[in-house]
């Protein structure tokens, strides 16, 4: 059961103050395997999905943005390509050596790599044109934090882009999902990453997130206006989004 004190870990109610790390040591022991079992869980759909994300996002050159939770640079290197001036952020340095690398074997050298804990940023006020989170949010342990520190940082005018699993509301598919998710992909996992714990958490993280309208609410709640959410595959996904003006 749920206290003041305790926050969801997966399933599981775990003292505030250690998720942060239990889950850091999640994501340091998927870091080399996590963009294979990203194709391997989705099919590939998450491709598409990043895609369509930073066509909302809509990167101009010389604008400055902050790709949190960006890790192994999958949306910072779809970014990079208008110009814009991206620092990647996250919380785990194993991650982040993952996108080092993998920018340094595409020829990448413009990105910033920054270690930054969502929660509390080292970044001045109005900093950036544009905040971005993808696949992340849901790992933090006090979101309104995390998206408070995103209100802080971007200028005003300043667009925030959340892309993030949701609840499918498309009947039969959701069902059939769920199964998947609960029953296939730790198996996954453990055949391609050999940790099944790690994708059993990460699925469960998924289930545990707020669903679309409240997620919404929640960063209206940081100060965020104009809050509009776009459903993939029914809600499978979702692109939330707002303005701070």
């Amino acid at each position: 059961m749920a206290t003041p004190d305790t926050v969801s870990f997966g399933y599981e109610q775990v003292p505030a103050g250690d998720k942060t790390a239990m889950v850091g040591e999640v994501f340091s022991r998927v870091a080399r395997k996590y963009d294979i079992m990203n194709d391997a869980m989705s099919g590939g759909m998450h491709r598409l999905w990043k895609d369509r994300f930073v066509r909302r996002v809509k990167p101009r050159e010389g604008e400055t943005i902050l790709d949190m939770a960006g890790g192994t640079g999958d949306i910072a290197f779809r970014m990079e390509r208008f110009g814009a001036s991206i620092t990647v952020a996250d919380i785990n340095p194993d991650m982040l050596g993952v996108g080092v690398e993998r920018a340094a074997e595409r020829g990448i050298d413009s990105l910033v790599w920054s270690e930054q804990n969502a929660e509390k940023l080292s970044f001045p006020d109005q900093f950036f044109d544009a905040y971005t989170i993808a696949f992340g949010i849901r790992n933090v342990t006090d979101i309104p934090a995390a998206l408070a520190e995103a209100h802080r940082v971007l200028r005003y005018g300043g667009r925030f882009f959340c892309l993030e699993f949701s609840t499918n509301e498309w009947p039969g598919f959701a069902q059939a999902y769920d199964a998947y998710s609960h029953h296939l992909v730790p198996k996954l996992g453990k055949l391609i990453a050999d940790d099944e714990d790690s994708y059993r958490y990460l699925i469960e993280s998924i289930r545990r997130f707020p669903p679309m309208p409240k997620f919404a609410q929640m960063i209206r709640d940081a100060g965020f206006t104009a809050v509009k959410v776009e459903p993939i595959l029914g809600g499978l996904v979702a692109i939330h989004s707002g303005w701070k003006a």
